[in-house]
């Protein structure tokens, strides 16, 4: 039986979900730039940053790749590989299909622990809640990284019409540090 945070979630998720559906292209692509460009001041200096390759109509990522590879950084994104998700190594180009119509990193590429993740969002609050689409991959990734010790900082990433007032969070969910958006650039926590 689902619980009441869970089908609140669902709720919400559709919600947002048909509010990004209704992106015409144009405003798509213009918004991902603008999201972009508030997103390159969180770059650091030879950090790795985990994109995602965007599917269903979501905001796009991919312009950061340019910011990261001028200051000496390194791209990883996302693989689920056996229901646990890891970031390997991406060279720009090459992806293959992935689970849920994902597209990743070949096998083949190393694994990373990125400085920086930059995580699609299906919606969001102000004050870090995330939701994505049910999974939970994200939310154990961070954990996972953390709870090793590692300093990772994650921005979601959408287009404004996905806020939402609150977002239920539960115990297992890993709050963000920021979201962005082609509107603005929420800090939640200090230290970004």
């Amino acid at each position: 039986m689902q619980s009441a945070a869970a089908a609140e979630k669902n709720e919400i998720r559709r919600r947002a979900l048909a509010a990004r559906a209704a992106i015409g292209k144009d405003e798509h692509q213009a918004a991902s730039w603008h999201a972009v460009d508030r997103l390159r001041p969180l770059v650091k200096a030879g950090d790795v940053v985990a994109l995602f390759w965007p599917m269903r109509g979501e905001i796009d990522p991919l312009g950061l790749i340019a910011t990261v590879r001028a200051r000496h950084g390194e791209i990883a994104m996302p693989d689920i590989t056996g229901g646990t998700m890891v970031f390997r190594r991406f060279d720009g180009v090459t992806v293959v299909p992935g689970p849920h119509g994902t597209r990743n990193p070949p096998a083949s590429e190393p694994v990373c622990e990125p400085a920086l993740i930059v995580a699609p969002l299906a919606a969001f609050d102000r004050a870090g809640g995330r939701i994505g689409y049910g999974g939970g991959h994200y939310d154990r990734a961070v954990q996972r990284l953390r709870g090793r010790g590692h300093p990772v900082r994650v921005v979601g990433m959408a287009f404004a019409c996905q806020e939402v007032d609150r977002i239920p969070v539960e115990d297992h969910d890993a709050t963000l540090d920021a979201i962005v958006t082609e509107k603005e650039l929420i800090r939640v926590k200090d230290g970004l």
